[in-house]
C-alpha cells in the first residue's frame, strides 16, 4: 500500500455476481487479488487511452477495441489468453467499467475466470461530462502512471 492508498471499507472488497461471467469487483478488490498474486491486471483499454490518460504499471496491455473507430481488436483472443496464466484471474479494466464487461465475457467464452472492475479507470461522468471525480481506479489511490 503507498502513502496515498487507505484502506478499503469491508464492503468494497465483496464480489457481486453477473451474468456471462465470473463477476464485477472494486478496484480495491481487483488490486488486493493482483498483489496477492491470485489475479493479472488486463488493461482492456485503447493504446492512446493508456498513452494519453495513464496506465497502471504491470497491467498486461490488451485492448478490446482500438482508435482510430474503436473496431474489435482480432488479437484480443491470443493476447488475453497469453497474458493470463492457467489457474490465475483475470481483472479486467477499461476507462468506465463497460467494455471491459464485453471483454470479461469474451474472455470468459475462452475458458477464463474473468471479472469486470467496476468503475474502471476514470469513473463515470459528472453533469459537466467530465471523469475522474466519480469513482474509478486513479480516484480510489491505486497505483498508476501517467507519460
Amino acid at each position: 500500500m503507498d502513502d496515498k492508498q487507505q484502506p478499503a471499507p469491508p464492503e468494497r472488497l465483496i464480489e457481486r455476481p453477473a451474468q456471462g461471467y465470473a463477476g464485477d469487483v472494486t478496484p480495491e478488490l481487483a488490486w488486493q487479488w493482483v498483489q496477492d498474486g491470485s489475479a493479472v491486471l488486463v488493461d482492456v483499454r485503447s493504446d492512446a487511452e493508456r498513452e494519453w490518460v495513464g496506465f497502471v504499471p504491470g497491467a498486461a496491455p490488451v485492448p478490446w477495441k482500438q482508435w482510430p473507430g474503436m473496431a474489435l481488436n482480432p488479437a484480443f483472443d491470443a493476447a488475453i489468453r497469453n497474458a493470463v496464466p492457467q489457474g490465475r484471474r483475470a481483472v479486467l479494466l477499461c476507462r468506465s467499467g463497460v467494455r471491459s464487461v464485453a471483454a470479461a465475457r469474451r474472455a470468459t467464452e475462452l475458458g477464463l475466470q474473468a471479472y469486470n472492475i467496476l468503475e474502471g479507470f476514470e469513473g463515470d461522468a459528472d453533469e459537466q461530462g467530465h471523469r475522474g471525480s466519480r469513482g474509478g481506479w486513479r480516484l480510489r489511490g491505486l497505483p498508476w502512471r501517467q507519460n
